[in-house]
C-alpha cells in the first residue's frame, strides 16, 4: 500500500463506528462477512481505526526441560531470543493495528511492557484470537486498546512460539490480510478487505450522516445540546 493510499484510508475511516462500517459492508452485499466473533471483546471501552499488520504464533511442542530456577532464568532469555520473539515490532508504522493469531492458546503474549514498544512506533491497538493479554490492570491504566478472547496469566515460554508475519490470519471467523482496514469499538471488531475499502467507506459515510441528522433532530426535540456524535 502506498503512503498516500494509507493516509487516505485512515482519514476516510477515522470517524466511523463499527456499525457504520457494518452497514457499508452490507451495502456491498457482504452481509455474511467482516464481523469478528463476539468472543473477541475489548479489554476496556475505547475505539481504534487502522490498517492490519499480522503475525502468527503456534503452540510450543516442548518439552520444557527440568531446570533449577537459576537455569530457568537463562533458558527464558534463550526462549525469547530464539523461539518466541516478535520481529514485527520493527515493522510497525503509524496507523497499524497488530492482529495476532495465537492459535487460541491461553498465553499472555502481550502485556504492560511489550505493548508499549509497538505503541512507540504508532501501533493503535492489538487484536488477538486467544488470551494474548496479561498485566491487564496496567494495560488499561496505560490506555492500550486490546480486543481478545480472554485474559491470560502465563508468560510465553513453554507455551507458544513465533511462526511467521505479514500473512493472512484467522481471527474470530474472519480472514485478516495485511493492509485490510479495521475498525473496533464497544460493538466489537469489523474487518474491511482492502480491495473494497473505498466502496465500503462511501456507504458507511452515507449511513453515518443519515444517523447523525436523524439523531440531531431528536436531540432538538428533547432539548439536548448537540454533541460531537450528531455533528455532520
Amino acid at each position: 500500500m502506498s503512503a498516500d493510499d494509507r493516509k487516505e484510508l485512515l482519514e476516510l475511516y477515522k470517524d466511523f463506528r463499527v456499525t457504520d462500517v457494518r452497514d457499508g459492508m452490507d451495502w456491498m452485499g457482504m452481509h455474511h462477512y467482516g464481523t469478528v466473533s463476539k468472543d473477541i471483546k475489548p479489554l476496556w471501552r475505547t475505539k481504534i481505526v487502522g490498517i492490519a499488520r499480522t503475525a502468527r504464533y503456534l503452540p510450543f511442542e516442548g518439552p520444557v526441560p527440568k531446570l533449577t530456577p537459576e537455569e530457568y532464568t537463562e533458558w527464558s532469555r534463550w526462549y525469547y531470543k530464539e523461539v518466541c520473539y516478535d520481529p514485527w515490532h520493527a515493522d510497525i508504522v503509524d496507523g497499524d493495528i497488530m492482529v495476532m493469531d495465537v492459535s487460541g492458546c491461553d498465553v499472555g503474549i502481550m502485556g504492560s511492557n511489550n505493548t508499549l514498544t509497538a505503541l512507540l512506533n504508532g501501533c493503535r491497538g492489538y487484536i488477538t484470537n486467544g488470551g494474548g493479554i496479561r498485566d491487564t490492570d496496567e494495560v488499561v491504566m496505560q490506555n492500550i486498546p486490546v480486543w481478545s478472547k480472554f485474559v491470560s496469566q502465563g508468560m510465553d515460554q513453554g507455551r507458544i512460539r513465533f511462526d511467521t508475519k505479514d500473512i493472512p490470519v484467522a481471527i474470530g471467523g474472519v480472514a485478516v490480510y495485511p493492509g485490510d482496514v479495521i475498525v473496533a469499538d464497544g460493538d466489537g471488531v469489523i474487518v474491511v478487505p482492502r480491495k473494497m475499502a473505498y466502496d465500503v467507506a462511501k456507504y458507511a459515510n452515507q449511513e453515518m450522516k443519515g444517523d447523525k441528522v436523524g439523531r440531531r433532530k431528536l436531540y432538538e426535540k428533547l432539548g439536548w445540546a448537540p454533541d460531537e456524535t450528531v455533528q455532520v
